[in-house]
């Protein structure tokens, strides 16, 4: 397969690798994108691997708590000047004070629902898009239910960019649940304990940091060591319960929830336009298609 030069650009975004690096990985891997990211992941290369998931469009995430129901939801635009439009922010309103009532199971049926005002999800949100100018759309959420035993957490960073909803199981302390939302929002933990995390997944990364140590000349003999030892840390890096807690770097997230006399039982995280490809324009190139239309 032909390495092409945008694809060089898209490797070396997701790693921060060098140029010259990024073309190396893709022509070894064959032009496969996934398999490059490895190849610079194994030989030390790769310096921002969590730029991967890069935020790539506008809008807002929000949360709706109801007494013992909860709504997560993301609603995008196309700039991020909308976020702060009045109309803009009355939608999102409605629309969550809709999906927290009818409680639909996806975006689809959503969209075709009918609110209280007549209209379908799809024909209020076209209302205001006539309004406000600009491209919106309900892009996912998800409701959540709990007992009169457990707790919500809510949290939003700058003012919606990123919202985090947990549920805190045997417990009704709803600050304690809100500052582990805030823990969640800072170091964005993939999963809630090393038994979510499939045995795919962890032979996956135990083949990249025996690779790494390799690599990097340490004896054969205790690689295996170091290798687990290097897995602990990645279980401390995406499993929340593993993770010190923000306020209390000398705590587990599992102890102080434990403080509580609860336990997490889930929690879901949003940011903004994460896992969307934004079109790149050339703002200049984009001028002049303007000027040339008059």
């Amino acid at each position: 397969m032909a390495v092409t030069a945008q694809m060089v650009k898209e490797l070396r975004a997701k790693t921060g690798a060098g140029m010259m690096d990024c073309k190396k990985a893709l022509v070894e891997t064959d032009g496969n994108m996934e398999a490059a990211l490895d190849f610079l992941r194994e030989k030390g290369l790769s310096s921002a691997s969590k730029k991967a998931d890069r935020i790539a469009a506008e809008g807002t995430t929000s949360i709706l708590v109801k007494e013992n129901e909860a709504v997560i939801f993301e609603v995008n635009a196309e700039t991020d000047f909308v976020a702060k439009n009045e109309g803009f922010q009355t939608l999102v309103k409605e629309l969550g004070e809709h999906l927290i009532t009818t409680k639909p199971a996806t975006v689809e049926e959503a969209n075709a629902s009918t609110m209280s005002n007549g209209l379908t999800v799809a024909d209020h949100i076209s209302n205001a898009i006539a309004k406000i100018g600009e491209k919106i759309t309900l892009r996912r959420f998800e409701v959540r239910t709990k007992s009169d035993a457990d707790a919500f957490g809510s949290y939003l960073h700058m003012g919606g960019r990123i919202s985090v909803l947990v549920v805190l199981e045997n417990s009704t302390d709803s600050d304690a649940a809100r500052d582990i939302a805030m823990h969640i929002a800072a170091l964005n933990p993939k999963y809630v304990s090393r038994d979510e995390v499939s045995a795919e997944e962890v032979e996956h990364e135990r083949k990249i940091l025996t690779e790494q140590a390799l690599n990097e000349g340490k004896p054969e003999k205790i690689v295996a060591k170091m290798v687990e030892g290097r897995l602990g840390k990645y279980f401390e890096d995406i499993c929340l319960l593993d993770q010190a807690f923000v306020k209390n770097s000398d705590q587990k997230v599992r102890d102080f929830a434990a403080s509580t006399g609860g336990s997490v039982k889930e929690f879901i995280r949003y940011e903004v336009g994460e896992g969307i490809e934004k079109r790149e324009d050339n703002f200049a190139d984009e001028v002049m298609s303007q000027v040339n239309k008059k």
